[in-house]
């Protein structure tokens, strides 16, 4: 379980957020480069595929280069590392919507790298841990069907504290669940050291600022970067 201290500042700015409805986008998925689809190089990379709600999407942010995913496009290219990375965060998304919508999205480029990062919206709505934990490995499934040597990153998100103690646990445990019985790699928490900080989240107190995206940026890099 996460640091107490940590988990209740989080829970209670998501408490004090979960009234407000994040927009939906027509996009359905953002390509993140700065170079031209045709170009040799890019043909030439492997692509990160980053699946996600709001998080992902750099929600509230002037400018979709502050958010974690082309952050981590910057990372990579710092370090010449041969990989291109896909934004489809969708903000609003819950579990049930990304199991709708993987196909699509899977259809569009290969994918190499699959980064899940689902689970905060449901537990926002209070929607039942079974279900959730259940369209997470429909999720799974068909990117694994769809391409078998895919390197998968599961990113944990924590339920608000006025679910109760039994709804904490049991969606807390969705992750560690998925990871162990897929074998696929963990972050337990993508919010560790942003959550419930304000100075690191926006007005709305549930998205973070553009310092917060580059503390999460290090969150997911300590895991990202042994699979490349």
């Amino acid at each position: 379980m996460k640091n107490i201290q940590l988990m209740f500042l989080f829970c209670l700015f998501i408490v004090c957020g979960c009234n407000q409805k994040e927009p939906q986008t027509s996009d359905k998925t953002v390509r993140i480069s700065t170079e031209t689809p045709a170009s040799l190089a890019q043909i030439s990379k492997k692509n990160i595929l980053f699946f996600g709600n709001s998080l992902t999407a750099a929600y509230g942010l002037d400018d979709v280069a502050k958010g974690f995913v082309s952050l981590t496009q910057e990372r990579i290219d710092s370090l010449n590392l041969s990989y291109h990375c896909i934004n489809a965060g969708l903000s609003g998304e819950t579990t049930a919507g990304g199991n709708s919508r993987i196909d699509w999205v899977i259809d569009q480029q290969p994918v190499d790298v699959f980064m899940l990062e689902l689970g905060g919206n449901d537990a926002l709505r209070g929607l039942p841990p079974a279900e959730s934990e259940k369209n997470l490995q429909s999720i799974i499934d068909k990117v694994k069907k769809k391409y078998p040597s895919v390197k998968i990153v599961l990113a944990g998100m924590e339920a608000p504290r006025n679910m109760g103690g039994k709804y904490i646990s049991d969606f807390h445990n969705i992750y560690a669940n998925l990871a162990k019985r897929n074998k696929v790699t963990l972050i337990p928490f993508i919010l560790e050291n942003v959550g419930g900080i304000a100075s690191l989240n926006q007005k709305d107190g549930i998205h973070p600022t553009p310092e917060g995206n580059k503390i999460i940026v290090e969150t997911i890099w300590a895991t990202l970067k042994p699979l490349l």
